[in-house]
């Protein structure tokens, strides 16, 4: 099983990153399994990192083997969303940037992928404007709609598949909005996707 994630792929967000180039592909990293955290288990900061940030992302997963698959038809390989965090060591990535060496320990640690369960898409009149939300200490810090990603699950799952083939189980995160920030201890995050609560768990 993959964790497949997307960067850079709300224009607001790149916006207040202070990147303004225009995306031509998207931008793919990876996170190995033992990234995922699961049922709301408590996320506990590691000591390697002083600046730990948030990242809420609408997550799908693959339901069958697929390898150059087409964009009209990448819709037959998914049927199901989650909600996932993207939990980024920010100082840790920056440093390392900086130094022009690979950043994935800043993004592949262990529990740096939170995952809510999964629903079925059908269950929404429009799955292809899907919005999402995170909350922390009750108050909204992300808003999100599938409709604003700079490329679509389809075009993601098109491109990927041309250098990786595509497994039943693989995750593909889908990249963040806006309102990206710090996690400090005692915090608690709740996400949604429309009005359905799909996460809440603790920083400990």
């Amino acid at each position: 099983m993959k964790i497949i994630c997307v960067g850079w792929n709300y224009g607001a967000h790149n916006a207040a990153m202070n990147r303004t180039e225009k995306q031509k592909e998207p931008v793919i990293f990876l996170k190995p399994d033992s990234a995922l955290l699961k049922e709301n288990k408590p996320f506990f900061i590691p000591d390697f990192s002083q600046q730990i940030e948030y990242e809420a992302e609408l997550v799908f997963k693959i339901d069958k083997l697929g390898k150059n698959i087409a964009e009209k038809f990448a819709h037959r390989y998914y049927s199901q969303v989650a909600l996932g965090i993207d939990f980024t060591a920010r100082d840790l990535q920056q440093r390392l940037r900086q130094n022009g060496e690979p950043w994935e320990i800043s993004k592949g640690f262990d529990g740096s992928a939170i995952i809510s369960e999964f629903i079925d898409l059908e269950q929404f009149s429009n799955k292809n404007e899907l919005n999402f939300l995170l909350k922390k200490n009750d108050e909204t810090v992300q808003k999100g709609n599938s409709k604003n990603m700079l490329f679509s699950i389809d075009e993601i799952i098109a491109y990927i598949s041309k250098f990786f083939i595509l497994k039943t189980g693989d995750l593909i995160y889908t990249g963040t909005p806006s309102g990206t920030g710090k996690v400090e201890l005692g915090d608690k995050l709740i996400g949604f996707i429309e009005e359905r609560e799909m996460i809440n768990f603790r920083i400990c």
